[in-house]
């Protein structure tokens, strides 16, 4: 196993450094992450495989790749950095938790995750501050793969994966809506056959339970063709209470405006999707005070 030496020496923001090359694969993103020019991230990269007495990197073709000893560095890289956030917290008298938490979740989870009791999070949080990134799965994993958020909320299939520790998580009721008055909710059953020539109002293609919903119809060898594609889900279910489209959408969207009466689940027949709301953080990261707190209000928000 290759061990690293002269540890007594070595400088922390080095690691820090190497770190965030190895996981952006590039020196000139890791500049521009870091605010370092790039030739002092070359230097620190190059004092560490100085004292390491070891090429941590394959740089070929613009392209910087870790080599097998970089890669058994950035395990004790990645731990030697979570020990110390651990200890500039534990030395910390502050009794007021703060800073930056930063949450990727699906679009249509957002509007459920600010509304009603977040003005109670803040007032108990005032020094928290939150960034809220709406994407995709695919899009999620990268970003928390690379550091650029802190955890994630997702809508999809169910995520298995030693990667990530799974704070809570739970499976997501899916149905058909259509306006109230439509006739489709006078039909006791309703075959995909028939439901698939209505006009559908739908979030983006390939977004979540959207592109759940597409495979499953092409295992069908069916497909829809939507009026509307949109991110927004209140937009959509404006749209669907106007008698514009029927659409597929998560329970806890609809379930508000299903018992006022303005919309109604449809009932069709075999046509059923697993979808799993998780949240997620990497294995690696060091959960600090401040993103306990919002992942305790996640839970509460999302799970509760």
């Amino acid at each position: 196993m290759y061990i690293m030496q002269k540890e007594e020496d070595m400088d922390i923001k080095n690691l820090i450094t190497f770190i965030h090359v190895a996981e952006l694969g590039s020196f000139t993103k890791a500049a521009h992450k870091l605010g370092y020019s790039q030739s002092t991230v070359s230097f620190q990269i190059k004092q560490l495989e100085t004292e390491l007495k070891s090429q941590l990197f394959e740089r070929i073709n613009h392209t910087v790749v870790l080599t097998a000893n970089g890669r058994e560095v950035l395990e004790y890289a990645h731990k030697i950095s979570k020990m110390t956030q651990e200890l500039e917290a534990d030395m910390r008298s502050e009794r007021t938790v703060r800073g930056h938490v930063r949450l990727a979740m699906a679009d249509s989870l957002s509007d459920s995750f600010l509304r009603e009791d977040f003005h109670s999070f803040r007032e108990q949080y005032p020094e928290i501050t939150l960034k809220i990134i709406a994407a995709g799965t695919e899009e999620m994993f990268r970003l928390i793969n690379h550091n650029e958020v802190d955890a994630i909320l997702t809508l999809d299939n169910h995520i298995y994966s030693a990667e990530y520790v799974i704070v809570r998580e739970e499976k997501a009721d899916m149905h058909f809506v259509a306006e109230t008055g439509s006739p489709l909710c006078e039909a006791s059953a309703i075959s995909i056959e028939e439901l698939i020539r209505q006009p559908f109002i739908l979030t983006e293609k390939g977004m979540s339970y959207r592109r759940l919903m597409d495979e499953k119809l092409a295992e069908m060898s069916m497909e829809v063709h939507p009026v509307v594609e949109i991110g927004s889900t209140n937009l959509i279910c404006t749209l669907v209470e106007q008698g514009v489209g029927i659409s597929y959408l998560p329970d806890y969207v609809t379930e508000r405006r299903v018992k006022a009466g303005k919309m109604a689940y449809l009932n069709v027949e075999n046509f059923e999707i697993e979808v799993w709301k998780q949240l997620l953080y990497h294995r690696d990261k060091w959960v600090s005070p401040q993103m306990e707190s919002v992942l305790g209000y996640c839970v509460s928000k999302e799970f509760g």
